[in-house]
Protein backbone atom coordinates (compact mmCIF):
# COMPACT_ATOMS: atom_id res chain seq x y z
CA UNK A 1 0.00 0.00 0.00
CA UNK A 2 2.89 2.36 0.71
CA UNK A 3 4.41 1.68 -2.71
CA UNK A 4 1.05 2.37 -4.39
CA UNK A 5 0.61 5.62 -2.46
CA UNK A 6 4.10 6.88 -3.26
CA UNK A 7 3.89 5.92 -6.93
CA UNK A 8 0.68 7.85 -7.51
CA UNK A 9 1.63 10.83 -5.38
CA UNK A 10 4.79 11.27 -7.46
CA UNK A 11 2.47 11.66 -10.45
CA UNK A 12 0.50 14.41 -8.69
CA UNK A 13 -2.41 12.31 -7.42
CA UNK A 14 -3.95 12.34 -3.97
CA UNK A 15 -4.36 8.81 -2.60
CA UNK A 16 -7.15 8.04 -0.13
CA UNK A 17 -7.58 4.73 1.63
CA UNK A 18 -11.24 3.98 2.38
CA UNK A 19 -13.13 1.00 3.73
CA UNK A 20 -13.60 -1.73 1.12
CA UNK A 21 -17.38 -1.73 1.40
CA UNK A 22 -20.21 -1.92 -1.11
CA UNK A 23 -21.00 1.73 -0.37
CA UNK A 24 -17.46 2.96 -1.04
CA UNK A 25 -17.09 0.91 -4.20
CA UNK A 26 -20.36 2.37 -5.54
CA UNK A 27 -19.22 5.89 -4.61
CA UNK A 28 -16.08 5.35 -6.67
CA UNK A 29 -18.17 5.52 -9.84
CA UNK A 30 -18.95 9.19 -9.22
CA UNK A 31 -15.45 10.20 -8.19
CA UNK A 32 -13.23 11.89 -10.75
CA UNK A 33 -10.20 9.69 -10.15
CA UNK A 34 -9.44 6.01 -10.27
CA UNK A 35 -10.34 3.21 -7.87
CA UNK A 36 -8.35 0.16 -6.84
CA UNK A 37 -10.40 -2.54 -5.08
CA UNK A 38 -8.96 -5.26 -2.90
CA UNK A 39 -9.98 -8.61 -4.45
CA UNK A 40 -13.43 -7.32 -5.48
CA UNK A 41 -14.69 -7.07 -9.03
CA UNK A 42 -13.74 -3.76 -10.69
CA UNK A 43 -17.16 -3.11 -12.16
CA UNK A 44 -16.55 0.22 -13.90
CA UNK A 45 -14.07 1.54 -16.44
CA UNK A 46 -11.89 3.46 -13.94
CA UNK A 47 -11.51 0.60 -11.47
CA UNK A 48 -9.02 -2.24 -11.16
CA UNK A 49 -8.53 -4.93 -8.53
CA UNK A 50 -5.54 -5.74 -6.37
CA UNK A 51 -4.79 -9.27 -5.18
CA UNK A 52 -1.86 -11.01 -3.55
CA UNK A 53 -0.11 -13.41 -5.92
CA UNK A 54 -0.48 -16.26 -3.38
CA UNK A 55 2.26 -15.16 -1.00
CA UNK A 56 3.99 -11.96 0.10
CA UNK A 57 5.48 -9.77 -1.25
CA UNK A 58 4.05 -10.61 -4.69
CA UNK A 59 0.91 -8.85 -5.97
CA UNK A 60 -1.17 -8.51 -9.11
CA UNK A 61 -3.29 -5.64 -10.40
CA UNK A 62 -5.97 -6.83 -12.83
CA UNK A 63 -9.15 -5.67 -14.55
CA UNK A 64 -11.12 -8.65 -13.24
CA UNK A 65 -11.46 -10.40 -9.90
CA UNK A 66 -11.65 -13.82 -11.58
CA UNK A 67 -8.20 -15.33 -11.32
CA UNK A 68 -8.70 -17.62 -14.33
CA UNK A 69 -9.08 -14.45 -16.43
CA UNK A 70 -5.91 -12.78 -15.15
CA UNK A 71 -3.35 -11.84 -17.81
CA UNK A 72 -0.95 -14.55 -16.67
CA UNK A 73 -3.68 -17.16 -17.09
CA UNK A 74 -3.94 -16.29 -20.76
CA UNK A 75 -0.19 -16.40 -21.40
CA UNK A 76 1.71 -19.39 -22.73
CA UNK A 77 4.43 -20.84 -20.53
CA UNK A 78 7.58 -21.97 -22.34
CA UNK A 79 10.15 -23.53 -19.98
CA UNK A 80 12.78 -23.18 -22.69
CA UNK A 81 12.71 -19.40 -22.18
CA UNK A 82 13.64 -19.69 -18.48
CA UNK A 83 17.21 -20.01 -17.23
CA UNK A 84 17.29 -23.27 -15.26
CA UNK A 85 19.88 -22.24 -12.66
CA UNK A 86 18.19 -18.90 -11.96
CA UNK A 87 14.82 -20.57 -11.53
CA UNK A 88 16.17 -23.27 -9.23
CA UNK A 89 17.96 -20.80 -6.98
CA UNK A 90 14.83 -18.63 -6.80
CA UNK A 91 12.57 -21.59 -6.02
CA UNK A 92 14.97 -23.04 -3.44
CA UNK A 93 15.18 -19.69 -1.67
CA UNK A 94 11.40 -19.46 -1.42
CA UNK A 95 11.09 -23.10 -0.34
CA UNK A 96 13.23 -22.24 2.67
CA UNK A 97 11.33 -19.07 3.40
CA UNK A 98 7.72 -20.23 2.95
CA UNK A 99 7.93 -23.82 4.16
CA UNK A 100 10.80 -23.57 6.68
CA UNK A 101 12.67 -26.50 5.17
CA UNK A 102 9.71 -28.86 4.85
CA UNK A 103 9.83 -28.76 1.05
CA UNK A 104 13.54 -29.64 0.89
CA UNK A 105 13.11 -33.41 1.03
CA UNK A 106 9.73 -34.45 -0.43
CA UNK A 107 8.84 -38.12 -0.78
CA UNK A 108 6.09 -40.11 -2.47
CA UNK A 109 4.38 -42.51 -0.12
CA UNK A 110 1.45 -43.68 -2.23
CA UNK A 111 -0.92 -40.91 -1.14
CA UNK A 112 -3.21 -38.69 -3.21
CA UNK A 113 -3.89 -35.38 -1.50
CA UNK A 114 -7.30 -33.80 -2.14
CA UNK A 115 -7.43 -30.32 -0.56
CA UNK A 116 -10.98 -29.02 -0.47
CA UNK A 117 -12.22 -25.46 -0.29
CA UNK A 118 -15.84 -24.47 0.38
CA UNK A 119 -19.36 -25.11 -0.96
CA UNK A 120 -18.77 -28.83 -1.37
CA UNK A 121 -22.17 -29.67 -2.83
CA UNK A 122 -22.31 -26.91 -5.45
CA UNK A 123 -21.20 -27.10 -9.07
CA UNK A 124 -20.22 -23.54 -9.87
CA UNK A 125 -19.70 -22.06 -13.33
CA UNK A 126 -15.87 -22.26 -13.27
CA UNK A 127 -15.88 -25.88 -12.06
CA UNK A 128 -16.27 -29.07 -14.09
CA UNK A 129 -18.28 -30.65 -11.24
CA UNK A 130 -18.96 -30.18 -7.56
CA UNK A 131 -16.16 -30.82 -5.03
CA UNK A 132 -18.04 -33.83 -3.67
CA UNK A 133 -18.30 -35.35 -7.15
CA UNK A 134 -14.59 -34.62 -7.60
CA UNK A 135 -13.89 -36.74 -4.52
CA UNK A 136 -16.01 -39.58 -5.91
CA UNK A 137 -14.20 -39.40 -9.26
CA UNK A 138 -10.84 -39.49 -7.49
CA UNK A 139 -11.76 -42.67 -5.63
CA UNK A 140 -13.01 -44.26 -8.84
CA UNK A 141 -9.95 -43.25 -10.90
CA UNK A 142 -7.34 -44.06 -8.25
CA UNK A 143 -7.87 -47.69 -7.17
CA UNK A 144 -4.60 -48.27 -5.29
CA UNK A 145 -3.25 -45.21 -3.50
CA UNK A 146 -4.40 -43.85 -0.16
CA UNK A 147 -6.63 -40.79 -0.55
CA UNK A 148 -6.22 -38.00 1.97
CA UNK A 149 -9.05 -35.46 1.89
CA UNK A 150 -8.05 -32.12 3.39
CA UNK A 151 -10.74 -29.92 4.89
CA UNK A 152 -9.87 -26.23 4.79
CA UNK A 153 -9.19 -24.90 8.32
CA UNK A 154 -10.69 -21.53 7.39
CA UNK A 155 -14.02 -22.94 6.20
CA UNK A 156 -17.12 -23.65 8.26
CA UNK A 157 -18.78 -26.72 6.77
CA UNK A 158 -22.41 -27.63 7.18
CA UNK A 159 -23.46 -31.10 8.25
CA UNK A 160 -24.98 -31.68 4.82
CA UNK A 161 -21.50 -31.23 3.34
CA UNK A 162 -19.61 -33.32 5.88
CA UNK A 163 -22.03 -36.24 6.12
CA UNK A 164 -21.33 -37.64 2.63
CA UNK A 165 -17.58 -37.29 3.18
CA UNK A 166 -17.73 -39.24 6.43
CA UNK A 167 -19.88 -41.84 4.69
CA UNK A 168 -17.35 -42.17 1.88
CA UNK A 169 -14.50 -42.55 4.39
CA UNK A 170 -16.44 -45.16 6.40
CA UNK A 171 -17.10 -47.22 3.26
CA UNK A 172 -13.53 -47.07 1.92
CA UNK A 173 -10.52 -47.82 4.16
CA UNK A 174 -8.20 -46.03 1.72
CA UNK A 175 -9.93 -42.70 2.37
CA UNK A 176 -9.16 -40.48 5.35
CA UNK A 177 -10.15 -36.94 6.36
CA UNK A 178 -8.13 -34.27 8.11
CA UNK A 179 -8.36 -30.54 8.75
CA UNK A 180 -5.28 -28.53 7.84
CA UNK A 181 -1.88 -30.22 7.68
CA UNK A 182 -1.26 -29.05 4.11
CA UNK A 183 2.53 -28.89 4.25
CA UNK A 184 3.00 -32.43 5.52
CA UNK A 185 0.41 -33.73 3.06
CA UNK A 186 2.29 -32.07 0.20
CA UNK A 187 5.57 -33.52 1.45
CA UNK A 188 4.37 -37.15 1.35
CA UNK A 189 1.77 -37.25 -1.42
CA UNK A 190 2.30 -38.52 -4.96
CA UNK A 191 0.13 -35.85 -6.54
CA UNK A 192 -2.63 -33.34 -5.76
CA UNK A 193 -6.28 -33.35 -6.83
CA UNK A 194 -8.26 -30.15 -6.33
CA UNK A 195 -10.72 -27.73 -7.85
CA UNK A 196 -8.37 -24.71 -7.80
CA UNK A 197 -6.91 -24.60 -4.30
CA UNK A 198 -3.65 -22.74 -3.83
CA UNK A 199 -2.41 -25.96 -2.24
CA UNK A 200 -1.80 -27.24 -5.77
CA UNK A 201 0.44 -24.26 -6.56
CA UNK A 202 2.30 -24.74 -3.27
CA UNK A 203 2.60 -28.40 -4.21
CA UNK A 204 4.79 -27.35 -7.13
CA UNK A 205 7.40 -26.27 -4.55
CA UNK A 206 7.30 -29.89 -3.32
CA UNK A 207 7.69 -31.19 -6.91
CA UNK A 208 4.15 -32.62 -6.87
CA UNK A 209 1.99 -32.52 -10.03
CA UNK A 210 -1.70 -31.68 -9.87
CA UNK A 211 -5.09 -32.31 -11.45
CA UNK A 212 -7.36 -29.26 -11.58
CA UNK A 213 -11.13 -29.66 -11.75
CA UNK A 214 -11.73 -25.90 -12.03
CA UNK A 215 -10.34 -22.88 -13.82
CA UNK A 216 -7.52 -20.89 -12.21
CA UNK A 217 -4.50 -18.78 -13.17
CA UNK A 218 -1.79 -21.39 -12.39
CA UNK A 219 -3.15 -24.01 -14.79
CA UNK A 220 -0.25 -24.17 -17.25
CA UNK A 221 1.62 -27.26 -15.99
CA UNK A 222 -1.36 -28.99 -14.37
CA UNK A 223 -3.61 -31.69 -15.84
CA UNK A 224 -6.82 -29.79 -16.53
CA UNK A 225 -10.07 -31.76 -16.45
CA UNK A 226 -11.82 -29.05 -18.49
CA UNK A 227 -9.36 -29.60 -21.34
CA UNK A 228 -8.48 -33.29 -21.03
CA UNK A 229 -11.50 -34.93 -19.43
CA UNK A 230 -11.32 -36.79 -16.14
CA UNK A 231 -9.71 -40.02 -17.35
CA UNK A 232 -6.99 -38.36 -19.42
CA UNK A 233 -6.23 -35.88 -16.65
CA UNK A 234 -5.50 -38.74 -14.22
CA UNK A 235 -3.35 -40.51 -16.81
CA UNK A 236 -1.44 -37.29 -17.42
CA UNK A 237 -0.74 -36.46 -13.78
CA UNK A 238 0.74 -39.90 -13.07
CA UNK A 239 3.29 -39.45 -15.86
CA UNK A 240 3.86 -35.72 -15.39
CA UNK A 241 7.41 -34.41 -14.92
CA UNK A 242 7.03 -30.66 -15.46
CA UNK A 243 9.80 -28.16 -14.79
CA UNK A 244 8.34 -26.96 -11.50
CA UNK A 245 11.09 -24.45 -10.69
CA UNK A 246 10.97 -22.78 -14.10
CA UNK A 247 7.20 -22.51 -13.85
CA UNK A 248 7.17 -21.04 -10.35
CA UNK A 249 9.82 -18.50 -11.31
CA UNK A 250 7.86 -17.53 -14.42
CA UNK A 251 4.43 -17.48 -12.79
CA UNK A 252 5.40 -15.58 -9.63
CA UNK A 253 8.62 -13.63 -10.18
CA UNK A 254 8.17 -12.68 -13.83
CA UNK A 255 4.41 -12.14 -13.85
CA UNK A 256 3.64 -10.22 -10.68
CA UNK A 257 4.69 -7.07 -8.84
CA UNK A 258 7.24 -7.72 -6.08
CA UNK A 259 6.46 -5.05 -3.53
CA UNK A 260 9.88 -4.91 -1.91
CA UNK A 261 11.81 -4.24 -5.12
CA UNK A 262 13.08 -0.74 -5.85
CA UNK A 263 11.14 -0.55 -9.12
CA UNK A 264 7.82 -1.65 -7.59
CA UNK A 265 6.35 1.83 -8.04
CA UNK A 266 7.29 1.84 -11.72
CA UNK A 267 5.77 -1.63 -12.15
CA UNK A 268 2.54 -0.45 -10.52
CA UNK A 269 2.24 2.54 -12.85
CA UNK A 270 3.21 0.46 -15.89
CA UNK A 271 0.49 -2.04 -15.02
CA UNK A 272 -2.36 0.43 -14.57
CA UNK A 273 -1.33 2.29 -17.73
CA UNK A 274 -1.59 -1.01 -19.56
CA UNK A 275 -5.23 -1.11 -18.54
CA UNK A 276 -5.89 2.37 -19.91
CA UNK A 277 -5.30 4.60 -16.90
CA UNK A 278 -3.82 7.90 -18.14
CA UNK A 279 -1.36 8.38 -15.29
Amino acid sequence: MTKIKLAFEKQGYRVDFVRNSDEERIKSVARRGYALFFMDDPFHSRALTLRRAYFYPFWRIENTARRWEFRVARKLFDPGEIDTETAKKWADDWRKWIFRGKAADPVREGVVYVPLQGRLLEHRSFQTMSPLDMVRETIAREPKRQILIGLHPGETYEEAELAPLHEIAAENPRVSLQTGGMEEALRVCDYVITQNSAAALFGFFFQKPAVLFARIDFHHIAANVAELGVGKAFETVRAAVPNFDAYLYWFIQLNSIKADEENAGDRILETVRGFGWTI
